[in-house]
């Protein structure tokens, strides 16, 4: 895993314990799973317009590192391990996307 998203799973990680006026991480965790989710929706949709209106590549990496900062928060509330999705793409790379698609249907059901 890269060092800079160990970084900062780990400053999460330990962000999440503060004041919540202090940290936003914090305050996020705080909020709750259902907020996470808008913040992810809103990140998601800012990151996509930065992409479709050909901002500069400057601002489409601002985005894109809100939008994965947002995720790994919720990632963290859930007590979802980011490495467990690491190994899962890695997984995945063993056979064709078409057939990965084709599975999901199996891995959703349970």
């Amino acid at each position: 895993m890269s060092t800079n998203i160990d970084f900062l799973i780990k400053k999460i990680k330990k962000n999440k314990f503060k004041n919540p006026k202090i940290s936003y991480t914090s305050f996020l965790i705080k909020k709750g799973h259902k907020y996470c989710l808008k913040k992810i929706q809103e990140e998601t949709l800012e990151f996509i317009s930065a992409v479709k209106n050909n901002k500069n590549k400057k601002y489409i990496i601002y985005e894109g590192a809100d939008l994965i900062y947002h995720l790994l928060v919720l990632l963290e509330l859930r007590q979802v391990n980011f490495l467990k999705i690491i190994k899962e793409l890695k997984r995945r790379t063993k056979f064709s996307g078409i057939t990965e698609k084709n599975n999901r249907k199996n891995v959703q059901q349970k």
